[in-house]
């Protein structure tokens, strides 16, 4: 029996690494083969790879399930009966692994850059890993269920990180590393509904922004600083409604970004946003309220309320750009934000919560992301954004920042993507926000390898 067990977990081990090695030689199975799939929008309109996303920015109903199924770890599954059971099914287990490294102008603390808050370092930026059944909203024939749970641990959990969910790993240790079940959500998609409509609900990530929280949903290994500052996740329901090819709807309610709907923080909030499709498929909007209610602070959390706009364009095959404006607001927050107990890190201010601002604490972002496709495998990004947090209660400074951003990202193969990058921050005011109050400015370079399974 032992020799059995042994002789199965090489098996397996073989067939694995395998895997990545026919992705390295370009002689593996890693995407899909065969005609295309049915589709009720236009062609996609952005190449992947090289490029993370494939769809303008906003929720896309007509398209196939997208849940990535020909990864290592699925392929080397693919001859046991757990892997027949969960092709059979529909469902996939997938993840990656990202270790970052940065060189900064600053010694204690790159914040706020994010994600690699740590000068000079190298890090888990993320440990991913994925069970999902996706929906395929392409079809008008059947009702389609699904879900989705998304594990994480590293780093970066500290910007996922939600209060009633583990959130005292963050909130009560001001831990650098921890572990965040980012998404734990179920959703059935309604054919019968106008042109379709798909209903989440559980915990998702805030659906309004260019830039995501995992790692292959983005175009640079950083963000820009308005983004740090916005919503990250909401535990609630969201109802996507497809109104015709050029109009889709999303309605929802939740408990406020960032914690969980039982937590003493907790608020109903609206949200509300639409999205148009150009009929040439080169243009999106995407704008409405994320997150509309009292805006109470409350019990040492925020309670954020961000209105959002997303304009999608693309030129052609080698130039797309996306751009993005917020107004955030809240009332009667502290400065800085929610409240850190933990200890005071070099790298994370932590000791309790920050003086109260009496009144309306608001924030206005834009940044726009400009992309050039150099070949099948390579692209290169310049962003440019700027934040002015006018009292303080998002950052701990009340200044205007600005950060400007140049990546590279190559596809060694379809499971390995290196995305180095080069980047200046600057803050506008006679404060000093960088590197714990000490400086003015950031200058950084920054890399992280994806490497999926």
């Amino acid at each position: 029996m032992l020799a059995d067990r042994e002789k199965s977990s090489k098996s397996f081990l073989g067939r694995f690494g395998r895997a990545y090695l026919e992705g390295l030689n370009g002689t593996g199975a890693s995407q899909s083969v065969g005609p295309e799939p049915m589709r009720r929008l236009p062609p996609a309109p952005f190449a992947s790879p090289p490029f993370p996303m494939s769809e303008h920015v906003g929720p896309a109903i007509g398209i196939p399930d997208s849940t990535p199924n020909n990864l290592p770890l699925m392929n080397a599954l693919s001859d046991t009966d757990i892997g027949q059971v969960l092709r059979g099914s529909r469902v996939n287990i997938y993840g990656w692994i990202v270790p970052s490294f940065n060189v900064s102008t600053s010694r204690n603390t790159n914040i706020p850059l994010t994600y690699p808050i740590v000068p000079n370092s190298a890090q888990l930026s993320q440990a991913v890993f994925i069970v999902e059944r996706g929906l395929d909203t392409s079809q008008t024939s059947h009702v389609d269920w699904g879900f989705r749970v998304t594990h994480l641990y590293g780093t970066d959990y500290r910007y996922t990180a939600a209060k009633g969910v583990l959130g005292h790993q963050l909130l009560d240790r001001n831990q650098l590393y921890a572990y965040d079940p980012m998404e734990f959500y179920g959703q059935a998609y309604f054919p019968g509904v106008a042109e379709g409509i798909v209903v989440k609900i559980g915990r998702f990530m805030s659906p309004a922004d260019i830039e995501a929280q995992l790692a292959p949903n983005n175009y640079l290994v950083t963000h820009s600083v308005m983004f740090t500052y916005d919503p990250f996740t909401f535990m609630g329901i969201l109802a996507t409604i497809r109104l015709n090819s050029q109009w889709t709807v999303d309605v929802g309610v939740h408990g406020g970004n960032d914690m969980a709907v039982w937590s003493n923080s907790a608020q109903p909030n609206g949200h509300f946003m639409v999205k148009w499709l150009s009929q040439d498929n080169k243009d999106t909007i995407w704008l409405g309220a994320n997150s509309v209610g009292r805006g109470k602070y409350t019990n040492g959390h925020d309670n954020l309320q961000h209105m959002v706009g997303v304009w999608s364009h693309r030129f052609n095959d080698t130039f797309h750009m996306m751009s993005e404006a917020y107004y955030a607001y809240q009332f009667d927050a502290a400065k800085g934000g929610t409240c850190i107990f933990g200890p005071t890190k070099s790298f994370a201010p932590g000791g309790g919560c920050g003086p109260t601002i009496p009144g309306l604490s608001d924030s206005i972002g834009a940044v726009n992301y400009f992309q050039i496709k150099v070949s099948s495998k390579d692209y290169l990004t310049v962003r440019n954004d700027v934040l002015a947090d006018l009292k303080g209660q998002r950052s701990g400074f009340k200044t205007v920042y600005s950060s400007h951003t140049v990546g590279w990202s190559h596809w060694l193969s379809n499971e390995l993507i290196v995305r180095p990058e080069i980047r200046y921050d600057h803050g506008w005011s006679s404060a000093t926000p960088y590197d714990n109050g000490t400086s003015k400015d950031q200058f950084a370079f920054l890399t992280d390898i994806i490497i999926k399974y």
